[in-house]
């Protein structure tokens, strides 16, 4: 399994599906933030990272501009993920709150994180067809991760990207299920928990806060307690 997840891995690296991305990534990558000036970017698709064993699953919307895509790992390199895995690490999931790039020490425990596009958009802002397109990577990582009971999404676009590749897994829930923080669904066997998106946006306007977030984590450590009694 280990093995057919980095071959995964790869073929989201190397993929050149999304004419828009792929030239929007690599413009970022060559004109550069002035800060991280002197730092070659990835500028590539950002694969999905974690313990391949995971119960857990964090899933977001896409890499940003100067974080993953510089960075080449999911969720490192900004503010979001410096709330995301100072968030994990408080809950046991990580062996450490930063993640600033990818030879830094972190490892994930019982965690995977993934998003359901792989590169960075425009304003953050992926088309319906790019979402689509890139639906099949969170397919597979679904189908590759056996383990994964609890899925936290990041946002209404993940929700519903999960959502989506549940069902193309042949995973439907029997009413709708509407994205909120804190909202929690059961789709076959999973579990999705609602979370908003640790973005500035919502992050400076207290929308979330970190109480906020380690409650979403809390509550996830508590379910899978559950689920191993059992």
């Amino acid at each position: 399994m280990v093995t057919r997840l980095a071959k995964l891995n790869q073929c989201i690296i190397d993929c050149r599906k999304c004419p828009r991305l792929v030239a929007w990534r690599e413009q970022v990558a060559q004109e550069k933030r002035a800060a991280f000036r002197q730092e070659e970017y990835w500028g590539r698709p950002v694969p999905g990272f974690g313990d391949p064993r995971a119960r857990l699953l964090v899933c977001g919307l896409a890499p940003a501009a100067h974080g993953g895509n510089r960075t080449g790992r999911v969720f490192t390199g900004d503010r979001s993920g410096d709330w995301l895995y100072g968030a994990l690490h408080r809950a046991g999931f990580a062996n450490q709150p930063t993640s600033a790039h990818r030879d830094d020490g972190l490892r994930l425990r019982d965690c995977y994180v993934a998003a359901c596009v792989r590169c960075a958009p425009p304003q953050n802002r992926p088309t319906i067809a790019e979402r689509d397109t890139c639906l099949s990577y969170l397919v597979e990582e679904l189908r590759l991760l056996k383990q994964v009971r609890m899925i936290v999404c990041l946002g209404g676009i993940a929700w519903e990207g999960t959502l989506r590749g549940l069902r193309a897994l042949g995973w439907r829930s029997p009413r709708k299920q509407r994205f909120g923080h804190g909202a929690e669904a059961v789709v076959g066997p999973y579990i999705l928990i609602g979370c908003y998106h640790p973005s500035q946006q919502n992050t400076f306007t207290g929308r979330l806060t970190e109480p906020m977030l380690n409650a979403i984590l809390s509550r996830v450590r508590t379910i899978l307690a559950d689920l191993k009694s059992y």
